[in-house]
């Protein structure tokens, strides 16, 4: 069974920010968490082209908690939650990403989110017209002990992420974005 390997240590909060559960974001972090634009087309650009995506988990299940209220969605709605790793330079994982695209959004125009295959979902988002984004939120996370994913066994324990409400043709999907210990930026994205 799979178990995604990185949990919300507490409630996400909007920035700005001064501390989150005692801690802040360090420095070089911060312009990456707050990026408003495409972060797939940021760690393209920084990784000189070297940047893929691993499908960790993708199928039909029922969303955490906080993922059906962020969504507005009852307790049996069904969603399409689709885990990934994104990769940049020297093969080494920079970002792990969870999508959760509720059943109603899949329908109509969006049937085509349902096969992304090893496409990363970021640049498929913002290359639609009329997608808007919801405010970025931020949280702590925590290595969950009972993921079994060795590609992350020599990385830290906790990291930072973000996440926010996308709405396509005004249906909810949420985005979360957890930067890995091995994500050393040596310069904010461009925009």
């Amino acid at each position: 069974m799979f178990h995604s390997p990185f949990e919300a240590i507490g409630d996400w909060h909007p920035q700005p920010l001064e501390s989150l559960h005692g801690h802040t974001p360090p420095e070089h972090l911060l312009p990456w968490l707050l990026h408003p634009g495409s972060l797939t087309a940021a760690l393209k650009l920084l990784s000189n082209g070297e940047f893929s995506v691993q499908i960790l988990s993708q199928g039909w299940q029922q969303p955490q908690l906080e993922e059906r209220r962020a969504l507005n969605l009852r307790e049996r709605t069904r969603a399409l939650v689709r885990e990934v790793l994104l990769y940049g330079s020297d093969e080494q994982p920079w970002v792990y990403a969870r999508s959760v695209l509720p059943e109603r959004t899949l329908a109509g125009k969006s049937r085509y989110l349902r096969s992304l295959d090893n496409r990363p979902l970021g640049e498929l988002l913002f290359s639609q017209p009329d997608i808007r984004r919801g405010p970025i939120v931020l949280n702590r996370l925590a290595r969950n002990p009972r993921s079994q994913q060795p590609e992350l066994d020599s990385l830290e324990n906790t990291a930072w992420g973000r996440r926010s409400t996308f709405w396509l043709h005004d249906k909810p999907l949420l985005v979360a974005e957890t930067f890995l210990s091995s994500f050393n930026p040596h310069k904010p994205p461009m925009t």
